[in-house]
């Protein structure tokens, strides 16, 4: 078999790489830019950091921003209309997962008409077209959907999220600048982070994992752990290492896909609107220990990424147990809860079905059943 690897086509990374923003638009003929980005990023002047490079060079440009932190499939067609009356021809996303999910939406929609449903575009829909042109511009070191073929819709009224996946959706262009990070509060630096960390272990864990993907995901889980606590204190190395180490860990992992850390965070995001790295990094150490059997020699490696001492010397279960704790105390260290009160005993039957059928669940190493994925919910209740 085969293993594919999709990435950006150009990619800038560092301080102040949002001034070439106006270079590739004008580089490519672009026209008219469509700004995604949600309604925070504009109201605390986010936004404005790469409107400004656009007016400075005379680049025109509308704004959208009818986006909700988990965005909806009436958020991606109230999209699709403002797209098709702005007469706008590319688009710059800026934020976190949930406008570059919006905008890869709107993208793929615009250039295959026949989905405009939105729900048809759920798993690996046969789209025919490359999306609108996107600029992808991450506020947050966390979704890496700069450089992933994936994005996640909520349905508001069956009360899911389905995640899409399309090589048709990648932004031609990821400009990873974190200075546009530096504004970030604690807890979403936190959570975000953890997402990170939790695409990077997924990744690295799942039944597709190959070498070249595991080479990104042991990097991104070294920069991770050692950046994280600092992004959270605003420092200018964990902001720059953080940057880097998520956009590591979207290289891979959107090319190997994830697990049921994640089908279960898609799920609680669903239902109670739980920020979805909080959501990840609650279920991260649980199925963790739930997925060791399955794992060969990998914890080994995730524990000396995250910086335990002595890990050749461990046994099997020592290693394992030392990678679960150094998850569990970096997400605790940052300020991640370990429970979610929300959940209902009533609610676990709904919970677990949702996460059984999510798209990420046919890769985590270990099978897991509707009754074994109740039975990890019931874990942080």
């Amino acid at each position: 078999m085969a293993n594919r690897i999709n990435l950006n086509g150009t990619s800038y990374h560092g301080a102040g790489a949002i001034a070439e923003i106006a270079n590739e638009a004008k580089a490519h003929a672009f026209k008219k830019a469509f700004v995604c980005s949600d309604p925070d990023l504009i109201k605390f002047n986010v936004t404005s950091k790469v409107t400004d490079v656009l007016e400075k060079d005379g680049l025109e440009y509308e704004i959208y921003s009818d986006i909700k932190a988990n965005p909806t499939i009436q958020n991606v067609q109230n999209g699709v209309a403002a797209f098709k009356k702005s007469g706008a021809d590319y688009i710059v996303a800026i934020g976190g997962g949930s406008s570059m999910d919006t905008a890869k939406a709107i993208g793929i929609i615009i250039a295959n008409p026949e989905f405009e449903d939105v729900r048809s575009l759920e798993g690996t829909a046969p789209t025919k077209k490359p999306c609108v042109p996107i600029i992808a511009v991450p506020t947050t070191a966390g979704t890496a959907a700069e450089v992933t073929i994936n994005y996640v819709i909520t349905d508001v009224e069956k009360k899911r999220k389905f995640v899409c996946v399309d090589p048709h959706d990648m932004p031609i262009i990821a400009v990873v600048d974190p200075e546009m990070m530096s504004s970030m509060p604690k807890g979403l630096t936190a959570s975000t982070g953890m997402d990170a960390l939790t695409h990077a272990i997924e990744g690295y864990t799942t039944k597709a994992a190959w070498e070249m993907t595991d080479m990104f995901h042991l990097k991104a889980i070294e920069l991770i752990s050692k950046s994280l606590r600092g992004a959270v204190e605003n420092t200018k190395e964990g902001r720059e290492g953080m940057a880097l180490g998520q956009y590591i860990a979207g290289m891979g992992f959107s090319n190997v896909g994830l697990g049921i850390a994640h089908s279960m965070a898609h799920t609680l995001g669903a239902v109670y609107d739980t920020p979805h790295g909080v959501a990840c990094a609650m279920m991260l150490p649980i199925v963790m220990e739930y997925n060791q059997e399955c794992t060969g020699e990998k914890y080994r490696e995730i524990a000396r990424a995250m910086g335990v001492k002595d890990v050749d010397s461990m046994t099997q279960e020592d290693y394992r147990k030392a990678a679960i704790d150094a998850v569990r105390k970096l997400s605790v260290d940052v300020g991640i809860p370990t429970k979610l009160e929300a959940i209902k005993e009533e609610d676990l039957q709904f919970l677990a079905e949702s996460a059984h059928a999510d798209a990420c669940a046919p890769g985590n190493p270990k099978d897991a059943s509707v009754e074994d994925l109740k039975d990890l919910f019931r874990k942080v209740m």
